[in-house]
């Protein structure tokens, strides 16, 4: 009976130690630590379900955050954790890659959280994302910078385009437009593909030359000399009909106060004014000891008649005299040129040879 209770007493003693070193140990852990800013615990803290005294545990710096300083453990000491020296800083990603004609806007920084713009260089346009986040991984999204292109160059009638590819212009290329023979262009001659898919003008147009313009390309030609006026006249038509024929007046100088009238046919006198250009005119020779100028006396066949008191002549005719003299004229002076011209051959081979110029 005694050994019975011997046994109980000794149970009852070890429940009530083991109590006692529960209670001691429950009072001497520390509580679950708290993570400070922009830091957590590792995975492998967390997996702990009790903190012990002497335990030690570790932080992290949270997802965006890189360590600046410190190695980030504590551990537990009466019930109470240490400080922890851990220091963590915003990741920075940095300048995103650089791509073949992109521009990044990056007035709002390159931390993490931070957004910026893309956008294209003059002349292209962009496809897929506008905007860029950064993340703990870095940039995200993706974008790429196309050319811009135009549609097709609008063919022209009567007209000849200078692009003959299968692909459409890219931005900056020029066309250039040529009208066929005999027709004109309307507009510029050439057209570029703008920043904005369009061109920088409409195509020209190739127009014909109209037949008022062809004829009067064609049927051109140099002023003519204005025809000598005439003063209005008050005499009778058949007055003016006798003016129609000119009288040349021949002075004898053997026989002074004499004179001879002779009168051209109306048939030579109209070929000769043709040939000399002249409208009505007929030039009047005085033969004497001196030549004199020649001059025009228009005279009515009646005053004629009058003066020298016989009838005129009709079928007399030297209307040809003045074509007769520029003939003349003009064979003398031919003559004097070529008499010139043999003098100076003559000068040039006699200088050669060294001997006196012959006069």
């Amino acid at each position: 009976m005694e050994v019975l209770l011997d046994t109980c007493a000794r149970r009852r003693v070890a429940s009530l130690l083991l109590l006692i070193l529960l209670a001691v140990k429950a009072a001497a852990e520390c509580s679950k630590p708290e993570a400070k800013e922009n830091t957590v615990l590792t995975d492998q803290s967390l997996l702990l379900n009790t903190f012990s005294e002497g335990v030690e545990v570790y932080f992290e710096c949270a997802n965006g955050y890189v360590v600046e300083s410190g190695s980030g453990k504590i551990t537990c000491a009466q019930k109470n954790w240490s400080e922890s020296d851990l220091i963590c800083k915003k990741k920075d990603c940095g300048f995103p890659e650089s791509r073949p004609n992109m521009l990044f806007d990056l007035s709002t920084g390159t931390l993490f959280g931070n957004v910026i713009r893309v956008f294209c260089d003059k002349g292209f346009q962009l496809s897929g994302s506008s905007y860029k986040q950064c993340y703990a991984t870095g940039w995200s999204g993706s974008a790429k910078c196309n050319i811009v292109s135009c549609d097709a160059p609008p063919e022209v009638l009567d007209g000849r385009i200078s692009w003959d590819s299968q692909d459409e212009p890219k931005y900056g290329e020029v066309i250039e437009y040529v009208c066929k023979q005999g027709f004109t262009l309307i507009g510029n001659s050439s057209i570029m593909c703008g920043e904005d898919g369009e061109y920088d003008s409409p195509a020209p147009s190739c127009e014909g030359v109209r037949t008022e313009e062809r004829i009067t390309t064609a049927t051109a030609s140099p002023t003519s000399t204005p025809p000598q006026e005439v003063s209005p006249s008050t005499e009778s038509p058949a007055s003016l009909t006798d003016k129609t024929t000119s009288a040349t007046r021949t002075v004898s100088p053997s026989k002074p106060g004499t004179e001879k009238i002779l009168q051209t046919r109306p048939s030579v006198r109209s070929s000769v004014d043709k040939l000399l250009g002249t409208t009505r005119v007929r030039g009047m020779l005085t033969v004497g000891s001196e030549a004199t100028t020649t001059t025009e006396t228009p005279t009515t066949s009646s005053s004629l008649q009058e003066e020298h008191g016989g009838a005129v002549d009709t079928h007399k005719d030297i209307g040809y005299t003045p074509v007769i003299i520029s003939v003349i004229c003009v064979s003398l002076v031919g003559c004097i040129f070529a008499l010139c011209l043999h003098k100076f051959l003559l000068k040039r081979k006699g200088s050669a040879n060294g001997t006196v110029d012959i006069y």
